[in-house]
């Protein structure tokens, strides 16, 4: 994959987002004397586990730093789409985002071993791993160069499989059913191997895509399911547990080295208690949207886990084929022992 080519074509389609965002008052972070607010992209709602963690960074940061730094969750991709933002982050139009691991593998392959299908084994296993600076810190660095300093990732849990048509219990049953993806070649490979038809989509499309027909299902977890009302036109959940997905905060390179020594040590130690937070707050939210799910409706099935561990096993063959992608994927599965 040409990424540098990639990366540009990402500029031209951000540039009418960064226009409209100059034209509201966008640029650098608000900033009076000292002070000075960072705006984070955000594509998930105002009740979901990562808004509610960062903005309670962005509140504490404010408190701790005695106002010098604050950050600005916007929610529901008013700043722009993941694969837009991206590109805004790098320009400084837009100073921090959340993004999905698999828009950060379109920017340097090594990426794409955390998105794989069995590195890890649930939300605890995939967090001890991210908190090993030995295995993360070359690979968060590695962007730096893009002005891009990942701060560290966030849980998406376990993900599954949902659709409109009706209960998945093997990977035949998914035989010509078009199921979005993340704009992934991991992703789209992921899908056709479990058996089905992948369709590259923007998060915020997918609701009206499934009401549409344009696509029968997707691949996603529980509250995300459920927060963005995709069980309102997939009633059917199949258990599959594919995948424990990951998202990653990122920062502007040059906004976060500015700042000064303290402020820059206040908003690493709040972007801790805000991991801490955002995981207890999975994992609690993700039983309650389940409860929630089967009383508003949804089938969910369990599947033949065998036949689709076996349908995925090829993945981690075709996409950990260098050294420094066997080198992260073994530590990540040493973790696990």
């Amino acid at each position: 994959m040409n990424t540098k080519k990639n990366f540009a074509v990402l500029g031209s389609a951000a540039a009418a987002m960064m226009l409209a965002l100059s034209a509201c008052g966008g640029g650098a972070g608000s900033a009076g004397g000292d002070s000075q607010t960072l705006r984070l992209a955000l594509n998930q709602t105002e009740t979901h586990p990562s808004y509610v963690a960062l903005d309670n960074m962005g509140q504490n940061l404010d408190k701790n730093t005695e106002g010098k730094l604050s950050v600005d969750v916007h929610a529901n991709e008013t700043l722009g789409k993941q694969k837009e933002v991206i590109q805004l982050v790098s320009d400084g139009t837009v100073e921090m985002a959340v993004v999905s691991g698999t828009q950060l593998e379109n920017l340097n392959p090594d990426f794409q071993v955390f998105n794989l299908p069995g590195v890890f084994d649930s939300v605890e296993h995939q967090m001890s791993v991210l908190a090993d600076e030995s295995t993360v810190s070359d690979l968060y660095a590695s962007l730096e160069e893009r002005n891009i300093t990942v701060l560290g990732g966030l849980t998406q849990g376990t993900r599954s499989i949902y659709n409109s048509n009706g209960p998945i219990n093997k990977p035949q049953d998914l035989a010509g059913m078009k199921i979005r993806v993340q704009e992934s070649d991991v992703q789209m490979k992921m899908i056709e191997l479990m058996g089905g038809a992948p369709t590259p989509m923007a998060f915020g499309e997918v609701y009206t895509a499934m009401q549409s027909g344009v696509i029968d299902g997707a691949e996603n977890n529980e509250i995300s399911y459920l927060t963005q009302k995709h069980n309102e036109v997939a009633k059917f959940f199949s258990t599959t547990n594919h995948l424990v997905g990951l998202d990653y905060v990122v920062i502007n390179t040059d906004v976060y080295e500015a700042m000064s020594e303290d402020v820059r040590t206040a908003l690493r130690e709040q972007w801790a208690a805000a991991v801490e937070e955002h995981t207890a707050l999975w994992l609690k939210q993700t039983d309650e949207a389940h409860a929630q799910l089967e009383t508003n409706g949804t089938k969910f099935n369990d599947v033949d886990e065998q036949a689709f561990d076996a349908a995925l096993e090829p993945l981690i063959k075709q996409y950990v084929d260098t050294e420094v992608e066997q080198r992260i994927y073994d530590a990540a599965r040493a973790a696990a022992k």
